[in-house]
C-alpha cells in the first residue's frame, strides 16, 4: 500500500467483511418480514435468506476454520483474527436464524393460509382423508426411492452428504421393551419434489413437505424395530476445494476429483429440529463432531430453500408482483442484421428490464454468418440448456475458429462447467479452462468478421456472465460495439489468456491483475487533487462489494479533501460512513429488490470531462489481483447518459435503498411528505418500455447539482 494512504488504513476504519455479508442477509430478511410486499415475493426472500446462508457456511465459514485449524491467527483489515471472527459470526448467524424461523411461523405461515395455502407440519392433525392419501403417495412413489441405513457392531455410521435432509432415528427391536437403542437414518431424496399436494378441502389448497410424510411413515422402513423417535437434520460441509494448481498436470481432472471430495469434508453446521431427543443429539454431535455453536436447532421445517418452488404453486398471481417482459432493445428493431446495427453506432444493453436475446443473437449469428471468421468467448456461469454454447459448437461445426475459455473454477458451477468444456470439444472448438493461479472472472466476446473494407472486430462486454437464465433475474449493463481501439484489446485479451502473451500497451480496457487496481486509484486521486484545487470533485460507484482496504483507504483521502462519493453496493460494504474528518463526505447505500442487483458501474467527474466505466469487477482484492477482470470506458455520449441515469435513479430510490448509518446499521428509506415515490427496479422496467415505444420520460440527470452549470445552463 502506498504511505500516502497508510494513516486511513487502520482497522478502526473498517467493517468485518464476514460480518458484512450477515448484515446484507439481514436487509434480505427485512425484505420477507415487510408487510407492504406481496406475499408471496416474501416467500423468495426468506429462501434465499437460507440459501446464501449455506454458502456462506460451505465457503467463508470453512475458510476461516481452515485458518484456525493450521493456527493463522494474522487479523484482517478490521483487526479480528479468524477465531474471533468465528465467535462474532456465530452470535450474529444464531439471531439471525431465530429471526427468520420466527417471521415464517408468526408472519408468513397465517399469511399463507388467509391466502388460501396450508403448509402442514409435524404438530398438526391431518384429515382421515389426507393420512390415507399420504400413505399411499408414500408406497407408491417415495419407499422405492428409500434407503434407510442402521447403524451397529457390523454397520458403521453411515457417509452423509453435504446439504442433503435427513431423518435420523432411534429403532429397538420389538418386544425389548429395555433392550440396546439404536442409530438409523434415510436421505429425504432430493429427486422427489420437496412437498405433496394434499387433497383440498374447504377449497384451500394444502402442502405437507416430503420429509413429514417420510417421518408419518417411517415404521415401514424398519420392520422388526419400535421406532423410538425421528427427527429430521442436516449437515454443511466445508466446499473449499483446495487445489494446488501448480501441481496440477490436468486441472480438468484435478477439480473432478475434487468435487467428490466436496461431499465428505468436514462437518461444519448440523442443523437439528428444536427439541431433538439428547440421545438423537449426541449420536449426530460425537459422529460429525461438531460443537455446540455450530449447531442450529430449528423452529420449523429445516432448508427453507423449498419456498422458491412454492412460489410456483399455481392460483396465487394476484400475492406477487406482475411479471416484467423483457423490452426489446429499440436500435436492433428494424431488418438489418446485428452487425450493421452495430456498425450504425455502440448499443447499450440493460438486463433483465431489455432482453437478453441480441447477445444471443449476437453469437448465433456469427456462428452462421459466412463472414466470420472467427468467435472468441469467455464463459463464467451459463445455464443448464445454453444458447450460447449451441451457437458456439454450431460456428464450430461450419468451420469457423471458435475459442471458449471455460472457468472450471466457478464455484458450484464447476461440474456444469466441466460438462460444457467436454461438449464445445467435441464440436471442435479451441477450450481453455482459465489460467494457473488467476479465475477468469471477465465477461467478453469478440467476432472477427471479413468486410469488404477488411477486418473488423466486434466486441460484446458485459457486468454479468452469459446465461439467459441468470439474464431475467439479475439487473446487469453491456454494450455492443464495433470501436477499434476496443476490438484491438479485445484481441489482445484473449492472446493474453491464450498464449500468455501481454501487450506492451493497451488502448481502452482496464485489465486486472495488470493494471486495473493502479487505474482506479489514479482516478480516485485526480478526483482528489480537483478538490484540493477548488474544483468540483465527485466519485459514484455501484458494485457488489467493497473490501478492499487500499481502495478503500485512497476514498478515505479524497473524501477528507473533500470529494463527494456516493456508493451503491449491494452486499459487502467495509467501509465506514461518517468517521469525523475521513468519511463525511461519503454516503452508503444498499438495494434490495424483486431483481439481484449485479451490474458495476464507475463515474468519476473528471473535472467536467465525465469518465463512465462498467464492468466484472468488484473493489475486493480478489477481483483487482487475483482474477482476469475487464472494466470497459463508455466512449460514446448517449452511452454514458444510460449509464449515469443509472445511477441517478438508483441514488434517488426512496423505496427500495437502505443508508448505511455511522454504527454500521442501515436504515431503510421512504417517501417523505409531499414526495413521489421512486423503486429504481420498477422505474427502469416502465424506463425500458418507453424506449421501444419511443415515449417520453421525465428528465432523470443526476450531476446537474452537484458540478458546475454550464453557461447555457445558468
Amino acid at each position: 500500500m502506498l504511505d500516502e494512504y497508510k494513516k486511513y488504513a487502520v482497522p478502526e476504519n473498517y467493517w468485518n467483511r464476514e460480518l458484512s455479508w450477515i448484515d446484507f442477509d439481514e436487509r434480505i430478511l427485512s425484505e420477507a418480514e415487510d408487510e407492504r410486499i406481496p406475499l408471496f415475493e416474501r416467500l423468495k426472500f426468506e429462501s434465499i435468506v437460507s440459501s446464501n446462508l449455506d454458502e456462506f457456511y460451505m465457503v467463508r465459514v470453512a475458510s476461516l476454520k481452515d485458518m484456525v485449524h493450521t493456527g493463522y491467527d494474522k487479523p484482517d483489515l478490521a483487526g479480528m483474527t479468524p477465531k474471533q471472527q468465528l465467535e462474532a459470526i456465530t452470535v450474529k448467524n444464531h439471531d439471525l436464524v431465530r429471526r427468520q424461523y420466527k417471521n415464517y411461523r408468526t408472519g408468513l405461515l397465517p399469511a399463507l393460509r388467509q391466502a388460501g395455502l396450508h403448509i402442514y407440519d409435524n404438530e398438526e392433525s391431518l384429515t382421515e382423508a389426507q393420512e390415507k392419501y399420504i400413505d399411499e403417495y408414500f408406497d407408491s412413489n417415495i419407499y422405492p426411492v428409500l434407503t434407510p441405513m442402521a447403524m451397529d457392531s457390523s454397520r458403521p455410521f453411515p457417509l452423509i452428504r453435504n446439504k442433503t435432509l435427513n431423518i435420523g432415528a432411534l429403532i429397538r427391536k420389538k418386544n425389548e421393551k429395555e433392550g440396546r437403542e439404536f442409530f438409523a437414518t434415510v436421505q429425504v431424496p432430493s429427486v422427489l419434489p420437496r412437498f405433496i399436494d394434499l387433497p383440498e378441502e374447504d377449497g384451500s389448497k394444502s402442502i405437507i413437505l416430503m420429509d413429514e410424510v417420510i417421518e408419518h411413515n417411517i415404521s415401514k422402513l424398519f420392520l422388526g424395530y419400535d421406532v423410538i423417535c425421528t427427527q429430521p437434520y442436516r449437515i454443511m460441509r466445508n466446499a473449499e476445494l483446495g487445489i494446488d494448481e501448480d501441481e496440477a498436470a490436468d486441472l480438468l481432472v484435478e477439480i473432478s476429483k475434487s468435487l467428490k471430495k466436496r461431499q465428505w469434508g468436514e462437518v461444519i453446521r448440523l442443523e437439528v429440529e428444536d427439541g431433538i431427543e439428547p440421545d438423537l443429539l449426541r449420536i449426530l454431535k460425537e459422529e460429525f463432531r461438531v460443537k455446540e455453536d455450530d449447531i442450529f436447532y430449528i423452529d420449523g421445517p429445516i432448508d427453507l430453500t423449498f419456498l422458491m418452488k412454492a412460489y410456483g404453486i399455481p392460483g396465487f398471481d394476484r400475492y406477487k408482483i406482475p411479471q416484467h417482459t423483457p423490452a426489446e432493445v429499440p436500435e436492433l428493431q428494424n431488418d438489418d442484421d446485428i452487425f450493421t446495427n452495430i456498425r450504425k453506432g455502440d448499443i447499450f444493453l440493460h438486463h433483465p428490464y431489455q432482453s437478453f436475446q441480441p447477445v444471443v443473437d449476437f453469437v448465433r449469428e456469427a456462428a452462421r454468418d459466412p463472414k466470420v471468421l472467427a468467435i472468441k468467448q469467455t464463459l463464467y456461469r451459463v445455464s443448464g440448456h445454453s444458447p450460447i454454447i449451441a451457437a458456439l459448437a454450431e460456428a464450430a461445426e461450419n468451420g469457423k475458429q471458435v475459442t471458449a475459455l471455460v472457468e472450471l473454477k466457478a464455484r458450484f458451477d464447476e461440474e456444469n462447467n466441466i460438462v460444457w468444456a467436454q461438449k464445445l470439444e467435441k464440436a471442435g472448438c479451441h477450450v481453455i479452462y482459465g489460467l494457473v493461479g488467476l479465475k477468469t472472472h471477465s465477461k467478453i466476446t469478440l467476432v472477427v468478421r471479413k468486410e469488404e473494407d477488411g477486418i473488423r472486430r466486434y466486441v460484446h462486454l458485459g457486468t454479468g456472465n452469459y446465461n439467459d437464465s441468470t439474464a431475467k433475474l439479475y439487473t446487469d449493463c453491456g454494450i455492443l460495439t464495433c470501436d477499434e481501439g476496443i476490438g484491438q484489446d479485445a484481441t489482445a485479451v484473449f492472446n493474453m489468456i491464450s498464449g500468455y502473451s501481454e501487450p506492451e500497451s493497451w488502448n481502452d480496457l482496464l485489465v486486472a491483475p495488470i493494471w486495473m487496481r493502479d487505474r482506479f486509484l489514479h482516478l480516485i486521486r485526480m478526483e482528489e487533487k480537483h478538490a484540493r484545487e477548488g474544483r468540483k470533485a465527485r466519485i459514484v460507484a455501484k458494485m457488489n462489494s467493497l473490501c478492499d482496504r487500499e481502495i478503500i483507504a485512497a476514498l478515505y483521502k479524497a473524501s477528507a479533501a473533500g470529494v463527494k462519493i456516493d456508493l451503491i453496493i449491494r452486499g459487502i460494504c467495509c467501509l465506514k460512513v461518517g468517521i469525523p474528518g475521513i468519511s463525511e463526505n461519503i454516503t452508503v447505500r444498499s438495494i434490495v429488490g424483486n431483481y439481484l442487483e449485479h451490474a458495476r458501474i464507475f463515474y468519476f467527474y473528471n473535472d467536467g470531462a465525465e469518465d463512465v466505466f462498467m464492468g466484472s469487477a468488484d473493489w475486493m482484492p480478489r477481483n483487482l489481483d487475483k482474477r482476469v477482470e475487464i472494466v470497459f470506458p463508455l466512449l460514446k455520449d448517449n452511452l454514458k447518459r444510460e449509464a449515469m441515469n443509472i445511477l441517478h435513479i438508483q441514488l434517488a430510490d426512496n423505496c427500495k435503498a437502505r443508508v448505511m448509518q455511522p454504527d454500521g446499521s442501515y436504515v431503510q428509506l421512504t417517501p417523505k411528505e409531499g414526495e413521489t415515490p421512486l423503486s429504481a427496479q420498477k422505474y427502469f422496467c416502465d424506463y425500458a418500455d418507453s424506449k421501444v415505444k419511443k415515449e417520453e420520460v421525465r428528465e432523470t440527470r443526476i450531476f446537474r447539482p452537484a458540478v458546475p452549470k454550464t453557461e447555457s445552463e445558468e
